[in-house]
């Protein structure tokens, strides 16, 4: 089953550090099977956020293909990913483009984290650009029963895995 990601834009007063509230529009991604169900789960997820009235701007669906969030990051990023392949008609090569969101703490630590998701793909692939999202937060689906196991897409991955770092003592 395929997931559809809604970018839901949000407007409402924010108390800052320094005490001094502002209007403020914020940008949340979550999974729903349609654009009622995204209203009314942005809906609970805003009224555990905050205790001020908010107002939803916005709901569009996101093109994103995938979702990989990493522990220790603080900031969500666009990464464009071109899978290559080659016509086998005209021997030409084409390529497709999707769009991962990945977290991060800087571009830098995105490209990496966007190589990681991308272990295991069999073609070939580049990676032409990654800009800084405005997405705040990320609410995956879950239905709250107890026991219920947390899909492997929505599981945090660590930035190194042991095999990973089987890897970096075989190249020293």
């Amino acid at each position: 089953m395929s997931v559809t990601w809604f970018e839901c834009k949000v407007k409402y007063r924010k108390t800052h550090e320094t005490g001094e509230q502002k209007m403020t529009s914020e940008t949340y991604l979550l999974d729903a099977v349609s654009f009622t169900e995204a209203e009314a789960r942005i809906n609970e997820e805003m009224a555990t956020l905050t205790s001020e009235e908010f107002q939803i701007m916005n709901i569009k669906v996101a093109n994103f293909a995938e979702v990989h969030p990493f522990e220790n990051s603080d900031r969500w990023f666009k990464s464009k990913v071109a899978l290559v392949a080659i016509d086998e008609e005209s021997g030409k090569e084409r390529k497709t483009n999707i769009y991962l969101l990945v977290q991060a703490n800087d571009v830098k630590e995105a490209y990496d984290n966007t190589i990681t998701a991308m272990k295991g793909t069999m073609g070939d692939y580049t990676v032409p650009s990654i800009t800084e999202s405005p997405i705040m937060d990320v609410f995956p689906y879950f239905s709250g029963e107890e026991g219920e196991e947390i899909p492997e897409r929505f599981q945090v991955k660590d930035e190194a895995t042991s095999e990973d770092e089987e890897i970096l003592v075989e190249e020293e």
